[in-house]
């Protein structure tokens, strides 16, 4: 049997003004950190063994200070980095209708099937990204955890379920998301999704 944690990394500049991140790789922002050091501690009595991280900034700082409160080291998972937005990349949303409102109207209404000019589709985030999430867990027992990022979060999810990209904008990612997955006899079980309880008190303050 194999426990799964998959998080969503700490805020950013960009989660706070939104724009399309994918591989532009932004760092935390000092709120992210703060959010990072929080999630820390919700998992430190997981006996998690190995920690997995997109090569991004923004989610190798929150996997970094992951390791630091469980005395790991991070293992890069390039197949989780984020997606590709292309030409997209570092836009905001009003930005993204102006250049191309059909497109937007469709990432909105019909995400499975829009591929961003110059970049990627959500099928080929999730040949990537469920392929190396595959790997890591054959080679595993006990828990893991993986770093990773809004969309990739969001298809392994639906992976993990069983559900078509379709569904995309029915699951919900949170930044410091934390989701818990159990595998046994290679098939998983949601646990947790979209939790976030350990952000309480920095909401509050």
């Amino acid at each position: 049997m194999t426990r799964l944690i998959v998080i969503r990394h700490g805020r950013t500049e960009w989660n706070r003004v939104e724009r399309f991140r994918g591989r532009a790789d932004i760092d935390l922002d000092g709120v992210g950190v703060k959010q990072a050091e929080a999630t820390a501690e919700r998992i430190a009595e997981w006996q998690i063994s190995t920690i997995y991280s997109s090569p991004l900034r923004r989610a190798l700082t929150t996997a970094r200070i992951l390791a630091q409160h469980l005395n790991l080291e991070v293992e890069l998972l390039p197949g989780i980095i984020d997606i590709d937005y292309g030409s997209w990349q570092g836009l905001s949303p009003e930005e993204a209708v102006t250049k191309d409102r059909a497109l937007y109207a469709k990432w909105l209404e019909n995400p499975h099937t829009v591929k961003f000019p110059d970049g990627e589709s959500l099928a080929e985030v999730r040949e990537r990204a469920a392929l190396a999430a595959s790997n890591v867990m054959q080679h595993s027992g006990g828990t893991i955890a993986l770093v990773s990022h809004k969309v990739v979060c969001q298809i392994l999810i639906l992976s993990f379920l069983d559900l078509d990209n379709s569904h995309f904008w029915q699951v919900v990612q949170d930044v410091s998301a934390v989701n818990i997955f159990e595998i046994r006899d290679g098939i998983p079980s949601a646990l947790l999704l979209n939790d976030t309880c350990h952000l309480k008190e920095l909401k509050a303050s």
